[in-house]
């Protein structure tokens, strides 16, 4: 048995509330972010599917017909219980956990380091972090929010830049103390050197300094798995700066060159427009642009040993 909602004209509905409210079909046009022919189009299928008229129009005048000014009152009450429905639904949506996602390794290394004090500035916050690769569609999902490495800005959303990142080779500190700074070699032959996906040293460094060994001790695809590796001595690596600052200033790993390169992409909190003000989302990019502006630029190599010359998202 068919729904005997199946035929009912409902953005024409909402179009003709938006025409007689302003009897004006311009202003509506522009209210609904249509055009004018449009909203005519629609104020017809809804003047045929009750075979009547609802609006009288006389040059720029437009007037409700007795049939119009009946009938606007119900459509306002329906659209009105609609709109209350809704926003109940979206209300039952954002309580509890506030879902967020984002990258393995900006969890892993730059956010995981910092919620220790999230929670202890927000207490009744709870976020399940969910990490991923994959651009959030929020239409389709229920996520809140996501952490993202990209160009920005992102068109239909709220986007605020939390990180500009820099690409930085980094080591653990009896690497560098074997081989030395990468700014004293004139190529980079010979070394161990760890190889990602994400960030590749190629982009760190594209001229003729950079040839590599014909095969590394490792390729790594994700950013925060490479960076233990190298913490562990493996060898060098080169990655974003936000990945690699908590561990240089603790000092498992150690800048291994003064050539810090910018990128093109930055970090960036994106979420809908309609969840922007959310006390909960907004107390996290609060905290979040904090933990941003606290992140130091890279202060220069910590070259260990001996100098030696020898003869490339996630």
């Amino acid at each position: 048995m068919g729904s005997a909602y199946g035929r009912l004209p409902l953005n024409a509905l909402r179009v003709f509330e938006a025409v007689a409210t302003r009897l004006s079909f311009a202003e509506a046009a522009e209210a609904l972010s249509v055009t004018p022919a449009a909203v005519s189009q629609q104020v017809r299928v809804l003047e045929d599917y009750l075979q009547m008229p609802l609006l009288r129009r006389s040059g720029r005048k437009v007037e409700l017909t007795p049939e119009g000014a009946r009938l606007l009152p119900g459509v306002r009450r329906g659209l009105d219980e609609l709109l209350a429905s809704l926003q109940e639904l979206r209300r039952m949506r954002v309580s509890g956990a506030l879902k967020v996602s984002t990258l393995s390794s900006v969890l892993q290394r730059w956010i995981a380091p910092g919620l220790k004090e999230l929670h202890a500035r927000h207490p009744d916050l709870q976020i399940d972090w969910h990490t991923s690769t994959q651009s959030v569609d929020f239409a389709r999902s229920d996520f809140h929010a996501a952490i993202r490495l990209g160009p920005g800005p992102y068109k239909g959303l709220r986007a605020d830049k939390l990180v500009d990142e820099l690409l930085v080779a980094v080591a653990a500190p009896e690497v560098v103390e074997r081989y030395g700074s990468l700014d004293d070699r004139e190529d980079l032959e010979g070394l161990p050197m760890l190889h990602s996906q994400g960030e590749t040293w190629a982009v760190w460094q594209p001229d003729e300094k950079l040839k590599l060994a014909k095969a590394g001790p490792a390729m790594i695809d994700d950013s925060g798995s490479m960076l233990v590796a190298a913490a562990n001595g493996l060898g060098f690596a080169v990655t974003r700066w936000s990945l690699a600052a908590g561990a240089v200033e603790e000092g498992s790993l150690v800048l291994a060159s003064n050539r810090f390169v910018p990128m093109n992409w930055a970090l960036w909190l994106v979420c809908p427009s309609s969840y922007a003000e959310l006390p909960m989302l907004a107390a996290l990019r609060e905290w979040l642009l904090e933990h941003a502006a606290k992140l130091r630029a890279p202060q220069g190599v910590a070259t260990r040993g001996r100098k030696r010359r020898g003869g490339r998202p996630g």
